[in-house]
């Protein structure tokens, strides 16, 4: 199946993505979809600073979008840069961000899909690399922005440093923008009221989707050295556990970046 690039109208899809949420009773205080941008989360913190409590940007093109740890994020024609204003009841930690991302890939739009996975804290990935990212940007203990970006379409592995793919690579078939768009913020609502409740049984739900479950890994982690081991999933919390050796318990980790390791001297546990 051909899914079309060609994007409709800003207006167009704002209208018809007002109307979806509409009828699911989840419409934020406003919507804007753009042509172009500079950045989705930019342009939600001036509505923030507007006085705005919820909100939702879309635009089909971001000249400056970031992802974790200030990197930026490439932008291709047609596929999602999508920032939302969420209001939460409870103090923001790290298990907001695995929230957004567990309740992402169970929407309707990508359940058909195989090997969906979160690599922890918040990249939307597969076995055949990165299709998305979720960047949680705190406002105030109760206020956050979330910025999604998401591949449609396949990017150009000159541009990026790490194995990427995009749905159309991993079989989506049958696409529809609008009504993804409305199931993405749908999803972050969902993401809310879990959060909210204190992430009940966090772990189990995280621990089966997912990357390098059981895998040796290298945890970069700022001001001190690396930590390497085989990583045994998250606890309740959002944690991290990695295994060092057999004869050790689990170290306890909140903060690093995640990546696979070939180390040959790595021994099964």
């Amino acid at each position: 199946m051909t899914i079309p690039l060609s994007p409709i109208a800003p207006e167009l899809e704002q209208q018809r993505l007002t109307f979806q949420l509409q009828a699911a009773h989840a419409t934020p205080q406003i919507i804007q979809c753009k042509s172009q941008t500079v950045s989705t989360n930019d342009d939600i913190l001036e509505l923030y600073q507007a006085g705005y409590h919820s909100a939702l940007v879309i635009s089909q093109i971001q000249h400056q979008g970031r992802g974790q740890h200030q990197r930026q994020w490439i932008s291709s024609p047609g596929n999602i840069f999508l920032s939302a204003l969420i209001e939460l009841q409870r103090p923001v930690d790290g298990r907001f961000a695995l929230e957004c991302g567990l309740n992402l890939i169970h929407s309707p739009t990508l359940n058909s899909l195989p090997d969906l996975q979160i690599k922890w804290a918040n990249d939307l990935y597969s076995p055949q690399g990165k299709w998305g990212g979720i960047l949680v940007e705190p406002i105030n203990a109760h206020q956050v922005i979330v910025g999604i970006g998401i591949n449609i379409f396949p990017l150009e592995q000159a541009q990026i440093g790490q194995p990427t793919t995009s749905l159309i690579e991993l079989g989506l078939q049958h696409y529809d923008r609008i009504q993804f768009l409305a199931e993405i913020y749908l999803a972050l609502l969902q993401a809310t009221q879990w959060f909210n409740y204190n992430s009940q049984n966090l772990a189990q739900r995280f621990n089966h989707i997912t990357a390098f479950k059981d895998q040796w890994v290298t945890i970069q982690r700022n001001h001190q050295a690396d930590l390497h081991g085989f990583f045994r999933g998250i606890q309740d919390d959002g944690a991290i556990l990695i295994q060092q050796s057999p004869d050790q318990a689990a170290t306890v980790c909140y903060d690093g970046r995640l990546h696979l390791s070939t180390s040959s001297d790595a021994e099964q546990l």
